[in-house]
């Protein structure tokens, strides 16, 4: 334990700067510090072997942060030592998704990076401030992204490279969900089945093939989704 009214205002001064620093260096490189619960562990291992998964809980139990955080893994492509699920060998162009323009804004935006409405802060979100390369903001939305730009490579051998990540919205409809060819799909908060079925089919041809996340508390009951999931094969 250290004496603090022993240290010299030079010393404090010193110690005070330390700490400002710790905490700058946690709030930039929150992925670093990430250490999912059993539950989210599982979630991350089952994405080596499935192409589609679900993780349903309750209300602020980390179902969006187990998403966020996979999504920065897969984004810079920094896996961790503890990393047993789906791993990609380039840079990835992948979705994050919400009910509507503000739903995505305030929480995938916010979770991978940073407070919508401080720019000073973005780069304090799932990915890391030095990875996050640039954004473009969307039209009609206060402080909603359009698209973010991440650096990809963990180093080493890994060849470095630019990942893309854009955001989208449900209440768009699905001919807004067409066109574009991705690695995957995160669907934050339960989607309509034309809408989840048309994000998977964007990832037919991505660097793993299908390849789709959900996360979200299931209030209406067995919907069709929920079914794809939940019901025994082939039961209608």
């Amino acid at each position: 334990m250290v004496d603090l009214s022993a240290l010299s205002p030079a010393e404090k001064r010193e110690l005070l700067a330390l700490l400002e620093m710790k905490d700058k260096y946690q709030a930039e490189n929150r992925i670093n510090f990430y250490k999912p619960y059993q539950k989210q562990k599982d979630f991350h291992k089952a994405g080596a072997d499935n192409s589609e998964r679900l993780l349903i809980a309750g209300n602020q139990l980390g179902k969006s942060v187990a998403g966020a955080a996979e999504w920065a893994i897969h984004l810079t492509g920094r896996y961790p030592d503890w990393w047993d699920g789906a791993v990609f060998n380039k840079p990835v162009t992948m979705w994050a998704s919400g009910v509507t323009s503000e739903g995505t804004r305030d929480n995938p935006q916010r979770l991978l990076v940073g407070p919508p409405s401080v720019e000073e802060t973005w780069g304090t979100g799932m990915i890391p401030k030095d990875a996050l390369k640039d954004w473009d903001r969307a039209m009609g939305v206060a402080n909603l992204l359009d698209n973010i730009t991440v650096k990809w490579g963990g180093g080493g051998d890994v060849q470095a490279g630019i990942s893309v990540l854009g955001f989208k919205s449900y209440e768009k409809g699905r001919e807004k969900w067409q066109g574009p060819t991705l690695d995957g799909v995160w669907f934050d908060e339960e989607c309509p089945l034309d809408i989840y079925t048309e994000g998977l089919t964007r990832t037919n041809n991505g660097q793993r093939g299908q390849f789709t996340i959900m996360t979200f508390t299931p209030l209406l009951g067995m919907s069709d989704v929920v079914g794809l999931f939940l019901q025994p094969e082939g039961k209608k």
